[in-house]
């Protein structure tokens, strides 16, 4: 058979086609590297040219209907392969069965408990956990639809969606599913619930913790992976330069954690990776001569050598009462894994206060915004300021695939925040088009940028005498604080990041 080459496909062009996609046929189409796309009174197929006649003849076996070829870029026709692949796989009932010791290319992921492995809802459930743990997502999103549910995963700190659940009953009973896992009561659908259980993946166990809310179409299930031993592969030797921070910010924080005593905080929100650099500050300090203790909800990772206390609120063990307890272990060093209430910071500005060095995490927006949450939780100003040494606000922007970006001419975007926040020496603007590594994103990996900001004698003076934050902020900007956008911009000016993401992590 022959057929006339129509012309070479770009990735915008292959994108516009996704509607009309033959899914049917796709798990041949992922196996064959091309595209089938359904135009009405004719079908494309789009490859890359390799096995092409072979191909054709495939096509025109399968259809019914004429066959016109197409080219382009395999790496393009990959990573489309990759983002509708998304939208389907959640949704692919195949049993990857309870056997752990299934061979080929998917490994067994088994549940605790799983009683029937036939259920077709067992099966969706066991999908969509076993395709986020293979993708690398931190969080699950069932969320109830008028007609069925939506799934969505969080992926380096940004939502995708990954297909949807047919039918309000389906939908449900992928809810009690979870509730059933996580021993949560089934029958109760009018208040939150929160439980927690485990899977063995890859012959490893991973936690979710389960968040079920109601919803006035249903109930909403969020579930959030914990990988203690892959996280704790990835932190072993962890040194404040595997974090990805600049220079001065690794100096910063090897500086005020090297002091006898005193505060460190850091903040950010949630998934900012805050836990992570304390980790790494908690290790270099970790010589076996100081007595250290954390105390943190939940313990993410074992420390060698450190006394870890998870927090168990149902039996009354609170950040404040288990922080009092840890005051009379003798402690050198000591790292609370929030501080939310007067309490916790009342009794960890006194460990500072008298000889102990404490670690610790807030939430607040940048290091400013800290200092006025500390204040309005009716701590003494005095001695607050005179505790701590430093904060460091911290932020997670994804970086460019390293596999598909290619440089970009200056938009708007990108003079307005060169101009606002000027950066020396030459700018290398880049954007990821998508391919297969980057499941079409266009962003693969994450790194940490930083907002610093030291305290001395002046700076002690000013925020206890309630100074106005504008003078504060100046004073700050004397001693070398930059807002974290600045951080940001030098990022996109070195090609790593896009103008797209430092708008959305950073502020003005």
């Amino acid at each position: 058979m022959t057929a006339p080459l129509i012309g070479l496909l770009d990735s915008a062009a292959l994108r516009s086609r996704m509607p009309h996609l033959l899914d049917g046929q796709f798990r041949e189409m992922r196996a064959r590297e091309c595209l089938l796309f359904d135009l009405g009174d004719h079908v494309e197929l789009v490859s890359s040219g390799v096995g092409e006649p072979l191909l054709l003849a495939w096509a025109d076996l399968l259809l019914d209907r004429p066959v016109r070829p197409q080219r382009a870029d395999r790496d393009d026709i990959v990573a489309l392969l990759s983002r509708h692949e998304d939208t389907l796989r959640a949704l692919d009932q195949l049993d990857f069965g309870a056997d752990p010791g299934a061979s080929g290319a998917e490994q067994a992921l088994v549940l605790r408990a799983l009683d029937d492995a036939d259920s077709p809802v067992v099966r969706l459930v066991n999908s969509t956990l076993h395709d986020a743990m293979q993708n690398g997502a931190s969080d699950i999103h069932m969320e109830s639809q008028p007609g069925g549910m939506s799934l969505r995963y969080r992926l380096d700190g940004v939502l995708s969606k990954v297909g949807e659940v047919p039918g309000n009953e389906t939908a449900e009973q992928m809810v009690s599913r979870i509730k059933v896992l996580a021993e949560l009561d089934i029958a109760e659908r009018r208040i939150p619930q929160d439980g927690r259980f485990r899977v063995s993946f890859r012959g490893r166990d991973v936690d979710l913790r389960v968040s079920i809310m109601p919803s006035v179409h249903g109930e909403d299930a969020v579930l959030r992976i914990l990988d203690k031993q892959s996280l704790s592969d990835s932190m072993r030797g962890l040194r404040l330069e595997s974090l990805s921070l600049e220079g001065k910010a690794i100096k910063f924080v090897r500086e005020l954690a090297s002091r006898p005593h005193g505060m460190l905080l850091v903040t950010g929100p949630t998934g900012s990776g805050k836990t992570t650099t304390l980790y790494a500050a908690i290790s270099e300090i970790n010589t076996g001569r100081d007595k250290i203790v954390t105390i943190e909800d939940p313990v993410e990772y074992n420390l060698p050598g450190v006394l870890q206390i998870p927090v168990n609120e149902k039996k009354g063990l609170t950040f404040a009462r288990g922080l009092r307890s840890i005051l009379r272990h003798d402690p050198d060093r000591i790292m609370v894994g929030e501080i939310r209430d007067q309490e916790t910071a009342q009794i960890a500005i006194q460990a500072a206060l008298t000889g102990h060095l404490v670690f610790s995490s807030v939430h607040a927006n940048n290091v400013f915004d800290v200092l006025g949450r500390f204040l309005q939780l009716g701590v003494d100003p005095y001695n607050f300021v005179s505790a701590l040494n430093g904060v460091l606000a911290q932020r997670l922007l994804r970086v460019n695939c390293e596999h598909c970006a290619e440089p970009v001419e200056a938009a708007d975007s990108h003079s307005d925040l060169l101009e606002a926040h000027p950066v020396v020496g030459e700018v290398r603007l880049m954007e990821g088009r998508g391919c297969g590594r980057c499941r079409g994103t266009g962003y693969h990996g994450r790194v940490a940028i930083a907002e610093l900001l030291r305290f001395d004698d002046p700076m002690r003076e000013a925020v206890a005498a309630r100074r106005s934050i504008l003078e504060v902020k100046h004073m700050a900007a004397e001693r070398g604080t930059e807002p974290l956008r600045a951080a940001a911009v030098r990022l996109m000016a070195s090609g790593r990041t896009t103008a797209e993401e430092v708008l959305r992590v950073t502020d003005a």
